[in-house]
């Protein structure tokens, strides 16, 4: 299973983990041919342990729903920790008026979509990834309606 998902010291309620994990490794090769997910370690957490990673590792000052470490050492073999903040994940919900569940995949796609070269730092990558999150969650939870 490519993709693996750690809770520390918070509850995710992530449910479904086999069918997620391979849907995140369709996903990465779709966008990477060839590529061999090593792994993926998704690891949920508190804003505060999110933050200090932020302060720590690059130097922002600020809390994030979301940080991804690509940890690759060849071409073509992927290996990544994607830390997650599911304090920011409830409240971004809410802010956006949309379901915890919704949000949580949004933003683990958010994390996949960056190891596949997809940027969010100018405007035209921000509206590009926010499309790209649409269509993985419309295209996930299609098989589940």
């Amino acid at each position: 299973m490519p993709a693996k998902f750690y809770e520390k010291d918070i509850k995710s309620g992530l449910g479904e983990k086999r069918k997620l994990s391979a849907y995140i490794d369709t996903l990465i090769r779709r966008h990477i041919p060839g590529v061999r997910s090593e792994h993926i370690n998704y690891i949920f957490c508190n804003d505060e342990y999110l933050h200090k990673i932020n302060k720590e590792f690059l130097s922002h000052d600020s809390y994030t729903d979301i940080i991804t470490f690509d940890l690759s050492e060849k071409p073509k073999e992927l290996k990544a920790e994607i830390y997650i903040s599911i304090d920011r994940v409830k409240e971004n919900a809410e802010k956006f008026i949309t379901t915890y569940e919704e949000e949580l995949h949004r933003v683990i796609f958010h994390g996949a979509l960056h190891l596949c070269g997809f940027g969010d730092k100018k405007d035209a990558d921000k509206k590009e990834m926010r499309r790209q999150e649409y269509l993985c969650l419309k295209e996930y939870f299609k098989g589940n309606s």
